[in-house]
């Protein structure tokens, strides 16, 4: 990189102590500054089109034969200590008004987090759980984690800079202004701290991941043995698109299933003729992503107050161009995400009800 690009994102010594406590990486940020003023194309270049017949499975209803056996063959890998649990509570906390959202109570004076945990434990108790948490929300889950009591491991994904539009540094109050660089880090900040590592040395052999706003999304035993029958190495969870979903949907890209998120079809392709919705809740092989992958950062726009500001993100639905994936439709009511207090209180009636009966 040319010597004046380096220069616009030098950093003093308390702000890169600071951050590399999150696994900041300078020369990284040095790689974004030089793509910022560059109108990327996110656009895929292969050929797209629907997954094509028997490329999608579909869960059985709870109470079926078929059902019970995918959920026995699920529930001897509990008991044999094998499957682990990934919470996805990372970002930025400012949705909810910088409160994080894992600690926003959600239904019957419980947290987030504390649903999920629960959910967890009522499935498989003697299951890991872990947390991934960012720079903005990492020490405060922590303590909420210690104060609710909950058994989590909790670990921190990456974190960079937010750059203006000409590559420099943007400052909020005259400081660099971090941010989370997506939940495509989950597999690199996995094995940086240790995590995945330790879940394959007690035996872990799966991980089930899913948003923590997204209290649906339970440890069901039948899901985790649709993907052992699979042999896949991701099962990704999917759903009946209804109108006004936006965001990723499995697709085939040069003849190879995968999930594509939406700003990432061609302005010509009709993303309403895919009738499968992305749930952002997965089933991953342990072993199989305890390695490097090539993931794209994706440049970013994005407001901060009245700035424009440019972040590089990476996804972690992208993970199944690189593995052997297989699409598993499930019920809607597997899928409730809530992104900010209004859809919190629009929702709330139908999360107690799933609580309820649960």
């Amino acid at each position: 990189m040319a010597d004046d690009a380096a220069s616009k994102v030098k950093l003093d010594a308390t702000t890169r102590k600071a951050l590399e406590r999150f696994g900041f990486d300078e020369a990284q940020l040095e790689l974004f500054a030089a793509r910022a003023a560059k109108r990327e194309s996110t656009v895929i270049a292969g050929e797209i089109s629907q997954l094509e017949h028997g490329e999608v499975a579909v869960l059985p209803p709870a109470g079926t034969p078929e059902y019970d056996r995918l959920a026995t063959r699920g529930k001897q890998a509990f008991a044999r200590g094998e499957v682990g649990v990934v919470i996805l509570a990372g970002g930025m906390a400012t949705r909810f008004g910088g409160v994080v959202k894992a600690a926003v109570t959600v239904a019957n004076g419980k947290s987030f987090l504390a649903v999920k945990v629960a959910d967890a434990r009522l499935a498989a108790p003697r299951a890991p759980i872990y947390v991934m948490t960012s720079a903005a929300t990492h020490d405060r889950i922590v303590e909420q984690a210690r104060q609710e009591e909950l058994d989590v491991e909790c670990f921190p994904q990456l974190v960079s800079l937010r750059l203006t539009p000409q590559g420099e540094l943007h400052l909020d109050d005259n400081k660099p202004s971090p941010y989370a660089t997506g939940h495509g880090d989950l597999t690199f900040a996995l094995r940086a701290r240790g995590v995945l590592e330790a879940f394959r040395g007690r035996g872990g052999k799966v991980l089930y991941m899913s948003n923590v706003d997204n209290v649906a999304a339970t440890l069901d035993p039948a899901v985790i043995g649709a993907h052992l029958a699979s042999g896949a190495k991701v099962t990704a969870e999917v759903v009946r698109k209804e109108p006004g979903d936006r965001g990723g949907a499995p697709a085939r890209v040069d003849g190879r299933p995968q999930i594509v998120e939406a700003f990432r079809f061609p302005p010509t392709f009709d993303q309403d003729s895919l009738p499968l919705f992305n749930t952002n809740s997965f089933v991953f092989d342990a072993e199989a992503i305890d390695r490097d992958f090539d993931l794209t950062f994706f440049r970013v726009e994005k407001k901060v107050e009245a700035a424009t500001v440019i972040q590089f993100e990476r996804l972690v639905g992208q993970l199944t161009a690189f593995l052997p994936s297989h699409f598993l439709e499930v019920p809607r009511s597997r899928f409730l995400p809530v992104k900010d207090p209004e859809e919190l209180e629009l929702r709330r009636p139908e999360i107690e009800a799933l609580l309820g009966g649960r």
